[in-house]
């Protein structure tokens, strides 16, 4: 059950201009998750200018900001963000079923993911688990990724545990067309 229901239309006229720019100036309803931090603008207005960055500004590859983006918000229990993610970005981008359901249950070491990918699940699993990043794993990283994109890499898992505190705390209800977690097992 939702905790902090989200705002409803109309918006005054500053809220409605953000929530349009959130949603890509496509007209679309916006998000329930976007409506629900509505009730503290400036928040929502910060949330929007990291998030917009992240996910059109950044330098690092689009399929692997969502590889990151979905192993987040899975090992955060995030199936709200999960869902959506998978619907508007991962499948568009390629991410294969096999990928989408290795993001929620299986290890970086899963026949999904590349090398390189198998970096990303690991470095999201150590932030998750440990709040670091093990020197092996940095240099690691840092072999195949500018420094920049490993501010990014980070960042991503920062903004998308915000985001999954955010669908978590507030019970915030999944998208009507939003995926959900594949179920575990075989």
């Amino acid at each position: 059950m939702t905790r902090l229901a989200p705002l409803e239309p109309p918006f005054d006229t500053d809220l409605q201009r953000t929530l349009d720019r959130m949603m890509g100036g496509t007209g679309a309803e916006p998000l329930a998750l976007f409506r629900t931090i509505a009730h503290n603008p400036q928040v929502l207005d910060k949330f929007r200018t990291v998030g917009t960055y992240l996910l059109n500004f950044g330098t690092v590859d689009s399929l692997e900001r969502e590889i990151v983006i979905h192993r987040t918000c899975a090992r955060c229990g995030s199936e709200y963000e999960w869902g959506v993610h998978v619907e508007i970005y991962g499948r568009s981008l390629g991410l294969t079923d096999a990928q989408l359901k290795a993001t929620v249950s299986e290890g970086a070491d899963d026949a999904a993911w590349s090398d390189r990918q198998s970096l990303l699940i690991r470095l999201v699993d150590e932030l998750h688990d440990t709040n670091d990043v093990s020197d092996g794993l940095w240099f690691a990283l840092a072999d195949l990724w500018e420094p920049a994109q490993l501010v990014e890499l980070v960042a991503l898992v920062g903004q998308y545990h915000l985001v999954s505190f955010f669908t978590r705390a507030f019970r915030v209800d999944l998208e009507t067309y939003g995926a959900r977690f594949p179920p575990r097992g075989p």
